[in-house]
């Protein structure tokens, strides 16, 4: 079972009425439900700069593992030897041709495949082939991989993420291999050194979007959304709070009120592929389709 009787954002759920009438039938009387908190709908942040990943990689927290082949996030020499649980693992390697780019069952959840980080295609499951245009001399091949989450129970409970394995080029296994851990923890990337950018028209993808939410006066809760932008991670005031995808189903963040502070907010967007020039923030959670309780 996988709700509960209040929704993360405190609002009584389908669960918690019938709760409620199920213990009617024992006690006379219930005191009144309690009022639900105001929520507000900001104006939206507007994004005013701009920071392409590959610019950032200079600031990250960790230095790059250099390793003759791929090494999975959890067996990464990081957090003190525990390895990184969630987020992003980049890696790259040289490459001298073009190609049949093949990646069995090795990418765990989903890789963007860039060359000289122009982006050509992506792995995820069943889709595990791709076709690496011919260039000249020595290029780039990074993957940037994603681990979309873990299960809980099950024969797959202990099952590892990003490259598991070889990445074939023309079936021969790549090496030597530059690996980046972006766990999207608060401190990952050094943000306040890195060099940013104003905003313009085309940016650069993977990248990093920056606004500001103005809360006046004591700040309330609200709801995140992102329409016209794709897939990533956002973070108020340094803070990550959650990951979006437009597939859905939830199509809001909730953001609760003592994230914020009473002024000027910020906000940062990592955005994979196809981004907005602005997040906006609802009174009201949109988490897509729900089963009807009976």
């Amino acid at each position: 079972d996988y709700d509960a009787p209040l929704s993360e954002a405190g609002e009584y759920t389908p669960k918690y009425h019938l709760l409620r009438d199920l213990l009617s039938r024992y006690n006379e009387t219930f005191p009144d439900m309690p009022a639900l908190h105001y929520r507000e709908a900001y104006e939206p942040a507007i994004m005013y700069q701009h920071l392409s990943l590959w610019d950032a990689l200079s600031f990250t927290e960790l230095q790059p593992l250099r390793s003759p082949k791929p090494v999975n996030m959890e067996n990464l020499p990081v957090n003190n030897g525990n390895g990184q649980s969630y987020g992003y693992t980049l890696y790259e390697t040289t490459i001298t041709s073009g190609g049949l780019l093949r990646s069995g069952d090795n990418v765990r959840d989903r890789a963007l495949v860039f060359v000289d980080r122009s982006y050509i295609g992506l792995f995820k499951r069943r889709s595990v082939e791709l076709a690496v245009p011919d260039g000249k001399g020595r290029r780039t091949l990074s993957l940037l991989v994603e681990n979309c989450g873990r299960i809980h129970q099950g024969r797959n409970l202990d099952k590892q993420h990003k490259l598991v394995g070889d990445i074939l080029l023309n079936n021969i296994a790549l090496r030597d291999f530059k690996i980046y851990s972006l766990d999207m923890k608060p401190s990952f990337i050094d943000l306040y050194q890195a060099p940013w950018k104003t905003l313009s028209e085309t940016p650069s993808f993977p990248g990093f979007f920056m606004g500001r939410l103005f809360a006046y006066g004591y700040p309330s809760d609200t709801f995140v959304t992102l329409p016209g932008w794709e897939k990533g991670a956002v973070f108020i005031n340094g803070l990550n709070l959650g990951r979006y995808w437009s597939i859905g189903p939830q199509q809001t963040l909730y953001l609760p009120s003592p994230f914020l502070n009473s002024g000027i907010n910020q906000v940062i967007v990592f955005e994979e592929q196809e981004g907005d020039y602005k997040v906006h923030f609802e009174d009201t959670p949109d988490l897509g389709m729900a089963a009807d309780i009976q």
